[in-house]
């Protein structure tokens, strides 16, 4: 994983509305994965939260999450951010959850009755992929997942360029 700052071509991808996941862990430790929206802010990634939302207790109990963004144009492409929780503030005015709605919508927040409450994560590390739609690896044309192939090709040090494998984050400049 790359470490801070992220490549321009991955804070480009941040900056766009993409359809994400992020995931925070139970007090147990297991995770749990939910669609949030984001918006890239100052070099930190802005959620916000309904106050009955359990990602928000998750959160205030373990402020380590990950955000997986998809680019909308095709989910093949995608940004992975691993980070935590540095600043957490009531949405009084709801400026943030309008913010967000703006990047997604077009408009305001609608629901305008519940208490939401604004997180910000600064990015600890950030990993780009790229898979081709077109190009299987020769253990997806066999019928064998190729997950344990792209893990030792990814320990090598080979998975640069080569479809259906994780770049690094400033790999993800290349890739047209």
């Amino acid at each position: 994983m790359s470490k801070p700052p992220l490549p321009e071509a991955a804070v480009a991808m941040l900056h766009k509305p993409n359809p994400a996941v992020i995931t925070t862990l139970r007090p147990d430790g297991q995770p749990v994965s939910t669609a949030t929206w984001y918006l890239w802010d100052d070099g930190r990634v802005l959620v916000n939260m309904d106050e009955g939302r359990k990602r928000l207790e998750h959160m205030r109990s373990d402020p380590r999450v990950a955000l997986d963004v998809l680019d909308d144009s095709g989910w093949y492409t995608h940004l992975s951010i691993t980070g935590h929780v540095d600043e957490m503030q009531d949405d009084a005015h709801l400026a943030d959850i309008d913010r967000l709605a703006r990047q997604y919508m077009g408009k305001p927040y609608p629901q305008r009755e519940r208490r939401r409450i604004s997180a910000w994560i600064a990015v600890d590390a950030g990993t780009a992929g790229v898979r081709s739609r077109t190009a299987a690896s020769p253990a997806k044309r066999s019928g064998r997942s190729s997950v344990r192939g792209t893990r030792r090709a990814v320990r090598r040090g080979r998975s640069a360029g080569r479809p259906g494998c994780c770049l690094s984050a400033s790999d993800l400049a290349d890739v047209p």
